[in-house]
């Protein structure tokens, strides 16, 4: 019969590594439940400021429940990770990085908000702008062939640092299994995330999740893969969207192009500073790839729901 484990919250890693001990070792068919730390492992509180982003130790970023040891899963076999439920805790944080996110250059400095979750609808990002809380887990992956004290980000063909926000309730994850045994970790809680998650946060949080994983024999897939059980966006759908554009030969300067234009628009539409127009469309404008064919002049939208703004 199936079980279903606890997964010890004392325990993190903030690598890859072949060599990390297993944690819990699990049959094909159990069920592991997760609370795990937001990104900086408790570094912030809700009533950090962004003086605390200069107080940041970089090394216990990313703290990952794991290794899970999945009995008879081999290099070549898939892994399928059911996702049956998430809860994102009572807080959480959204912040300018500096040096990172995908407008760098034009906001250099740091800058963090946090914000109480106990509504456990939305995210209340000014009185009248409403983000509904949509969780994910931000990294999901199996261990990488031959990791050796491997950074949590990047991402890999392995999964980890996926930052997809359709891995939601419901979906289902596949991975390809590298390393004898799988040796599944996750973290990274998100409250609510834009599809490019733009400015490098989301809104972080720490997070209850419950997960299924079925081994699959013999079924090699070369990434990541999911199955949503429902629409992507249903939480916004009653309302329209406004779409701004990037238009050129490079996807990275055109969804950078497009991005400018999503945070001017959002900026003098409703009267928000540009640095909180940039953290709005972090957590719910999605960049989306509009056109690659047309003779190497590419065309990315950023699409913002127009649902999260109240009617005056």
């Amino acid at each position: 019969m199936p079980k279903t484990h606890t997964f010890p919250t004392n325990i993190v890693h903030y690598t890859w590594d072949v060599q990390h001990k297993p944690v819990l070792t699990i049959e094909s068919g159990d069920t592991v439940m997760f609370d795990t730390r937001e990104v900086t492992d408790n570094q912030f509180t809700i009533d950090s400021t962004t003086a605390s982003i200069g107080e940041l130790d970089w090394s216990r970023v990313y703290p990952l429940a794991g290794p899970i040891y999945i009995e008879g899963a081999e290099p070549g076999d898939t892994l399928a990770v059911e996702i049956l439920d998430l809860k994102a805790k009572s807080w959480g944080w959204t912040a300018v990085l500096p040096g990172l996110g995908l407008l760098a250059e034009e906001f250099p400095d740091a800058y963090l908000r946090t914000f109480d979750l106990s509504d456990g609808e939305y995210i209340h990002f000014r009185e009248d702008i409403k983000v509904p809380i949509e969780p994910f887990l931000g990294t999901m992956g199996v261990c990488p062939k031959d990791a050796n004290g491997s950074p949590i980000m990047p991402p890999g063909t392995f999964g980890g640092n996926l930052d997809t926000r359709q891995l939601m309730i419901g979906t289902t994850l596949y991975l390809p299994v590298q390393e004898i045994g799988a040796l599944f970790s996750c973290g990274d809680g998100h409250a609510a995330q834009g599809d490019g998650e733009v400015c490098v946060s989301a809104l972080e949080c720490p997070m209850f999740s419950s997960l299924r994983f079925t081994l699959i024999k013999g079924k090699t897939i070369p990434s990541p893969q999911f199955q949503t059980k429902g629409a992507l966006t249903p939480k916004v759908n009653h309302a329209g969207f406004y779409g701004t554009t990037g238009v050129g030969p490079d996807l990275m300067a055109a969804s950078q192009d497009a991005l400018r234009g999503m945070v001017d628009h959002i900026a003098e539409t409703y009267d928000l500073p540009k640095i909180d127009a940039y953290l709005l469309s972090s957590l719910c404008v999605d960049l989306k790839i509009s056109e690659i064919v047309d003779a190497g002049q590419y065309v990315v939208s950023a699409v913002l729901p127009l649902a999260v703004f109240e009617s005056k």
